[in-house]
C-alpha cells in the first residue's frame, strides 16, 4: 500500500523527534571519567589540588560572590614542566567557593586533535559522550548535558575544549540578582539628601558644597532636589 503524502511527512516527523530524544546528553558531572586528554584536571577538585597538580601556579583574588579565576601558560612559562602538559598552550580555570567549576583548554599544533570533528570524535570517547552535539557559532560543536556543558572551537588555529559547571553557574547568577535586590532596596530605603539653600544669597548648597555660615533661619530654604532649587531661580554654590 502506497502512503499519502501526508503520512509519510507524520513518519518522517515522528522518527525525528524520536531521534532527537535518543540524542540527549543525560550525563552528570560525577559520572564523567578522568579522561587522560584533561591532564589530571576536573571540575570539582579544590584549589590545593590544582595547586598539587602544578605547584607554580598562582590564584586570583576571591570577590564578593566567592568566584576566583586563574591561568596556567605552559607556552610562556619557564618553571612549569611542559612534558607534563604536551599539546597545551593555555589552561584556564575558575573558581567558586575553592572548587573548580571552569576549565579552559587551549592546545597547540602538537596536539594529537587538530580539528573539532577529530576532537569531538576523540573526547566523547574519552568521556563517553553520546552523538548530541550541536554546531556552535562558525566553527564550533557544542554539548548540554545534565548539569555541565562543553564547547569545542577552534582559537589560534589550534583546537580549544571548554566545560562548565551549570550548576555553579546558577549560583552565581543567584549570588548576583541578590546582590543587586539588596542594593535597589538599600537605594529605595534611603532618603534623598535635602538641599539647602540661603534666600538672601539665592544660592543653593549640596552634601559636597556646605555653606561656609550658619544660614539663618529666615533665609533658610530646603528643597527636595537640585532641580527644585534651580526651577525656584537658585544657584549652586559650587560648580
Amino acid at each position: 500500500m502506497k502512503l499519502t503524502s501526508l503520512a509519510l511527512l507524520v513518519l518522517l516527523l515522528l522518527a525525528s523527534s524520536t531521534f532527537a530524544q535518543d540524542n540527549k546528553c543525560t550525563l552528570k558531572l560525577a559520572e564523567l571519567p578522568a579522561a587522560p586528554e584533561l591532564f589530571g584536571f576536573q571540575l570539582g577538585m579544590t584549589t590545593a589540588q590544582v595547586k598539587t597538580r602544578v605547584p607554580q601556579v598562582v590564584f586570583g583574588r576571591v570577590d564578593d560572590f566567592g568566584v576566583s579565576k586563574t591561568s596556567i601558560n605552559p607556552d610562556f612559562s619557564a618553571t612549569i614542566d611542559k612534558t607534563t602538559l604536551s599539546g597545551v598552550r593555555t589552561i584556564s580555570l575558575d573558581f567558586l567557593d575553592d572548587h573548580l567549576t571552569s576549565l579552559w583548554f587551549g592546545y597547540d599544533g602538537t596536539f594529537k586533535w587538530q580539528t573539532v570533528p577529530d576532537f569531538v570524535a576523540g573526547i566523547s570517547q574519552a568521556l563517553h559522550l553520546p552523538a548530541a552535539w550541536k554546531p556552535w557559532k562558525i566553527r564550533g560543536q557544542q554539548i548540554y548535558c545534565a548539569d555541565f556543558q562543553i564547547t569545542v572551537t577552534m582559537v589560534s588555529e589550534g583546537p580549544s575544549f571548554h566545560i562548565i559547571d551549570e550548576t555553579a553557574e546558577q549560583t552565581i547568577a543567584a549570588r548576583r540578582e541578590a546582590k543587586e535586590e539588596m542594593d535597589t532596596a538599600a537605594r529605595e530605603e534611603t532618603p534623598p539628601a535635602e538641599i539647602v539653600a540661603d534666600k538672601k544669597a539665592k544660592l543653593y548648597y549640596t552634601a559636597g558644597c556646605p555653606p561656609p555660615h550658619e544660614i539663618t533661619a529666615a533665609d533658610r530654604v530646603v528643597f527636595k532636589s537640585q532641580e527644585d532649587a534651580e526651577r525656584a531661580g537658585y544657584k549652586p554654590a559650587c560648580r
